[in-house]
């Protein structure tokens, strides 16, 4: 089995099906292909149900793509996980499992597969290294979504050591940019705060309200350095072992909400709603094993707030998901 120190996998002259290319993560991988003049396949929902097995392996069969980015699952944040059980539970354990399936089936040379820090224990040890997995229980806001992503690792290490097939799995922190999720009933925190603040500025609201007690740590990364992270890994990443992917630094959701404040413009206060959930405690992955493979982010958090910013407000009006 060839490890990372081997890997140097060209892209030149391949297909790479970007499955969840509608999506912020999958759109923005597709950007990054794209940009360095790959050719990028995708296909629509309303052409292939990708819970639907059948309908995913006639796709891939006749599209024979040569690389494959698992970036298509159902996401949203506490309220949404903790609402929709089977949801979270049974579309991403079909989604994942169509796709890796048939990408064997026509025979993919390398597919990457996204999952979440949430597939780490609620109580790991912090940073939380790619080791955690399978220590502990699961953060139970959302423990449906991370058991499908913990399949998803397992499937690909399975067809790793059954076929010997070249497909490896990425565990991104929190992701955030253009794209996102701005519905209040489904995201996640920073996109939500984003549009609660930009709406108290809009209406001249002295307060809002935030979740829980403002103290739980989050580790924030802006989905286009995630998809250069992408890129890097399917170039020159190659084990078995899922590799984390962040920043390394953490900010807790109040300084979260002043920082968005600061962007927006908004001199209002933050009132917390300490009956809602806080979630993890305190969520930093481990980093240091891509660090040391030569990656590392390149936009600050404020520098990402701002450009998701731009993008939530040339958007708002026009067809994104608020």
């Amino acid at each position: 089995m060839v490890d990372a120190a081997q890997s140097g996998y060209s892209l030149s002259g391949k297909k790479i099906w970007v499955a969840g290319h509608r999506g912020m993560v999958g759109s923005a991988i597709a950007r990054r292909f794209l940009k360095d003049g790959y050719e990028v396949l995708t296909v629509a929902r309303s052409e292939v149900d990708l819970s639907r097995q059948q309908e995913v392996e006639q796709w891939v069969e006749r599209s024979q793509p040569d690389v494959v980015v698992v970036a298509a699952a159902k996401v949203g944040g506490i309220h949404a996980n903790n609402s929709l059980p089977v949801d979270f539970l049974y579309d991403n354990l079909m989604i994942e499992a169509n796709i890796i399936n048939a990408a064997h089936q026509v025979g993919v040379e390398k597919l990457l597969f996204l999952g979440s820090s949430c597939i780490y224990p609620r109580l790991a040890p912090q940073p939380m290294a790619e080791d955690m997995l399978l220590t502990g229980p699961l953060e139970p806001t959302n423990q449906w979504y991370a058991v499908a992503k913990i399949a998803g690792i397992k499937l690909c290490q399975a067809y790793r050591r059954q076929y010997g097939r070249d497909y490896i799995s990425a565990m991104p922190t929190n992701l955030y940019g253009p794209g996102d999720n701005f519905d209040l009933s489904a995201s996640h925190v920073l996109p939500a705060l984003l549009r609660k603040i930009e709406q108290a500025k809009a209406e001249d609201a002295k307060e809002v309200e935030l979740w829980g007690t403002g103290t739980p740590l989050r580790e924030f990364l802006y989905v286009d350095d995630l998809a250069d992270a992408c890129l890097y890994l399917i170039r020159h990443y190659s084990a078995e072992e899922h590799i984390n992917v962040g920043t390394g630094e953490e900010v807790s959701i109040r300084e979260l909400a002043e920082t968005l404040a600061k962007v927006i413009g908004w001199d209002g206060r933050f009132v917390f709603n300490t009956d809602k959930p806080d979630g993890s405690p305190r969520k930093l992955m481990d980093s240091s094993r891509l660090h040391e493979l030569g990656w590392k982010h390149r936009t600050s958090l404020e520098a990402g707030i701002r450009q998701t910013l731009e993008w939530y407000r040339a958007n708002k009006t026009g067809g994104a998901r608020l």
